[in-house]
């Protein structure tokens, strides 16, 4: 997985917006791979829609592709007033499990794209957007499974984990974000993924899915931890007591306070990485992205750990810096409207209306 800026802003120059509005839901479409940099905060949404539009696409043109960015910013929008890690909107129905599915965690599904799908997340960290939707399908809608421990296992797991769009995407799908369940048969699956496979628990109507009654087999628990290895912390004393700019998961902005002759920290929180957990591919690929930002230093331990003394504090906004104390810098949005909307299509005609106006 490349980590460096340079070659970060490289692969922008790929990203076909138009051809990705026709073929992203395939699995073989064309998407871009750049949400893990977005997540992690190295690159902006922003900084995305403004290089599309100076190359000269008109607003028009990638319409679909702004979409998908707004939906990502419409999350982060919903996660700061709410508490996401509970249902929504709804109680999700038909809850009969708490835990991990066996056949999910084992990937032993016996369907060949979501069995593929997960043993590829295990190894590289990613999952196409579309067997993200299949897997929290099944198990939420087929498994009964309540969504927010296998949301955390998939979290655990994506290089561009974003508990944001993990839990609401998850929510929506089982119908506690969302008025109706999502269903996929193995028909859907079968033409998005290019494959014809028969004979699967999903080869069926939808009809019948919907009251799809599954062996216990099918259904085991399995028994799973989610560990978390931190690094080892930098020496960090502060005896010059510069200004301090914090650093986290969700912000390794290279160019945020360039300027600034700072101390500059990735704080490494174990009271957030308890909640949320995250895999060792997840945590060397934030570390090697830290590098990008000159002369950081690793802490492992609380906020309020920090040998501070008298330095000014800065970070930037997020729902999980809530125990920081300092100045607050506003993440960069594509469009953030002044009122918080709970529809999603309210809230993209706001932004779609203020985009035309002010394409810039």
């Amino acid at each position: 997985m490349i980590t460096d800026y340079n070659e970060i802003i490289n692969i922008l120059e790929n990203i076909n917006p138009i051809k990705y509005a026709k073929d992203r839901n395939f699995i073989d479409g064309s998407v871009t791979r750049i949400s893990p940099y977005i997540s992690r905060g190295i690159i902006s949404t922003k900084q995305v829609y403004k290089f599309l539009i100076k190359k000269g696409y008109s607003l028009k043109n990638i319409q679909k592709f702004v979409q998908e960015m707004v939906w990502r910013e419409f999350w982060q929008i919903t996660w700061q007033s709410n508490n996401i890690d509970k249902d929504l909107k709804h109680l999700q129905k038909d809850v009969e499990f708490y835990g991990f599915p066996s056949i999910i965690i084992n990937h032993n599904t016996q369907i060949n794209a979501i069995d593929k799908s997960i043993e590829a997340l295990y190894d590289s960290g990613y999952m196409h957007n579309h067997l993200r939707m299949y897997v929290a399908s099944l198990c939420t809608n087929i498994l009964n499974y309540h969504w927010k421990l296998p949301a955390k296992w998939m979290y655990y797991h994506l290089l561009d984990g974003d508990w944001g769009s993990n839990s609401l995407s998850w929510q929506w799908v089982c119908g506690a974000n969302s008025n109706k369940k999502y269903y996929a048969n193995q028909d859907n699956i079968n033409r998005f993924t290019k494959s014809n496979q028969k004979n699967t628990i999903l080869d069926t109507s939808y009809d019948d899915l919907l009251n799809l009654k599954c062996e216990r087999e099918l259904t085991r628990n399995f028994s799973l931890e989610l560990n978390v290895n931190y690094p080892k912390s930098d020496k960090f004393l502060n005896k010059t007591q510069k200004p301090i700019c914090i650093y986290n998961y969700y912000n390794l902005d290279v160019n945020w306070r360039k300027s600034l002759d700072a101390h500059r920290i990735l704080l490494i929180e174990p009271s957030i990485f308890k909640q949320y957990p995250i895999s060792d591919k997840a945590m060397k690929f934030m570390i090697d992205l830290s590098k990008n930002i000159k002369n950081i230093k690793i802490f492992v331990g609380e906020f309020n750990e920090l040998p501070i003394k008298k330095s000014k504090v800065y970070f930037k906004e997020h729902p999980l810096n809530y125990n920081y104390i300092g100045t607050e810098d506003s993440r960069e949005w594509i469009c953030k409207p002044k009122i918080v909307y709970k529809s999603f299509f309210k809230h993209w005609n706001t932004v779609i209306k203020q985009l035309y106006l002010n394409p810039l």
